[in-house]
């Protein structure tokens, strides 16, 4: 009966090592993943306060101007040929905006003239398109007598019709 007695009380006491051995590693897994958790929140927090918002652009200036129509230049092919093209001109500021609405007979004349040079096969596709961009914007820029040069960002077509 000895025996008995002994093995009863040794073998609680092995159990009692495990239950504390358990317990302390799940206490320390808790301890690990609170303090990861604290470190993530601290990173996340810093990101925030180091990284700045980004700076906010200035808002463009649109120009709206009354639709053209033009006479193309005859081809080969085609000899009456109309364009029907409506234009915003995007732009950086409020002078620039002043100074088109101030020059706007000019400025159209200025781009009646090139339209009326256009050919319609010519504009008719997407690159022949992105050519008369560039032409606008080029013809804006030039400076003439009472009309400062333009700086145009972009050149947007509200209607492009070829009759």
């Amino acid at each position: 009966m000895a025996k008995n007695k002994q093995d009863t009380s040794g073998g609680k006491k092995g159990n009692f090592l495990i239950i504390a051995l358990l317990v302390l590693i799940i206490a320390g897994m808790g301890a690990a993943m609170g303090y990861i958790f604290l470190e993530m929140k601290k990173l996340k927090t810093e990101g925030v306060v180091v990284t700045q918002a980004p700076a906010e652009l200035p808002s463009p200036d649109y120009v709206n101007l009354e639709p053209f129509t033009v006479s193309l230049t005859p081809t080969e092919n085609e000899s009456d040929r109309v364009l029907y093209v409506g234009l915003t001109l995007k732009v950086n500021d409020k002078q620039t905006k002043e100074a088109i609405e101030k020059y706007l007979p000019e400025i159209r004349s200025r781009l009646l003239l090139l339209f009326s040079k256009q050919k319609s096969d010519s504009i008719s596709t997407d690159e022949g398109k992105t050519n008369l961009i560039n032409d606008i914007k080029k013809t804006l820029s030039l400076p003439s007598a009472g009309v400062q040069p333009i700086v145009v960002n972009d050149v947007l077509f509200n209607a492009f019709i070829i009759r």
